[in-house]
């Protein structure tokens, strides 16, 4: 396993916060708001530059109040596709030897939208940020927790929603995240292009997504193959964007090649 990829793995931080309030005086959020999101996508994955309006749009889910002024669906839509995509691509360069690999089912478990919000999306700190409503009051999620435990701290109720993943279910999180997680990947695909998707999907997604041991994710047989594709595009915190001369246009795009190629060889 590459070194990289050990240290990102080591520790996964899950917070969930109550989503700012919007401006009063036009229901919008003000533009430090939309700066303030677009800041954190930038930190999330180095060297890119979000603009801020794409950034609001992303994080803000359909059953936002404010999602009349636009929401991520779209771009979840694109995004989907995006990873399904790059996932096929990947399944094909390794299993041209093995043809009883069924990559419809392996491509419904591993990309599965609660599979993404809960191993994605929190290493994106999406529960930070994105803009949601959930089917139940907090009130609600609050009563759940204590009805099985008489005294419990609103800290440690926000520790136990967060490993709670029954709760995290009943209340529709690990989708809204999941949704939020396709529509980043549709929104860099939209901005930044395909090379830059590519390598998001095999630095920031496919290698959270192995889980080694467990039913769902991608089979063992692809571990090894996905890894060393993560760590020849530069780890899962290496730069998504390579500065190129004017003599070394494609670098990066030979970059992705190269490691595609290499994933074949055992």
């Amino acid at each position: 396993m590459c070194p990289r990829f050990s240290r990102s793995l080591s520790s996964e931080n899950i917070t969930f916060e109550s989503s700012p309030v919007p401006s009063q005086e036009t229901g919008r959020y003000s533009q430090d708001e939309s700066n303030r999101l677009a800041e954190h996508l930038d930190s999330i994955f180095p060297s890119l530059n979000f603009p801020p309006e794409l950034a609001q749009r992303l994080l803000t889910h359909g059953s936002h109040k404010d999602a009349v002024h636009g929401h991520n669906g779209r771009f979840g839509f694109v995004g989907r596709r995006v990873l399904e995509t790059y996932f096929l691509l990947f399944l094909h360069s390794v299993s041209r030897a093995k043809p009883h690999h069924d990559y419809e089912r392996i491509t419904s478990r591993a990309l599965n939208t609660y599979l993404l919000g809960e191993h994605i999306a929190p290493r994106w700190s999406l529960g930070r940020t994105l803009r949601w409503a959930p089917t139940v009051s907090s009130d609600t999620l609050r009563a759940s927790i204590k009805s099985k435990a008489k005294e419990v701290s609103d800290a440690e109720l926000d520790v136990a929603l967060a490993v709670n993943p029954k709760i995290m279910k009943s209340v529709g999180l690990y989708k809204v995240m999941g949704d939020a997680v396709q529509a980043v990947m549709g929104g860099i695909y939209h901005q930044f292009g395909g090379s830059v998707a590519h390598k998001v999907f095999h630095t920031r997604v496919l290698p959270h997504i192995l889980l080694p041991g467990r039913a769902e994710g991608v089979p063992e047989d692809f571990h090894l193959k996905a890894l060393r594709i993560c760590e020849r595009m530069g780890g899962v915190d290496g730069e998504l964007l390579v500065r190129t001369s004017a003599t070394s246009g494609t670098v990066q795009e030979l970059d992705v090649m190269e490691a595609e190629r290499d994933s074949t060889v055992v």
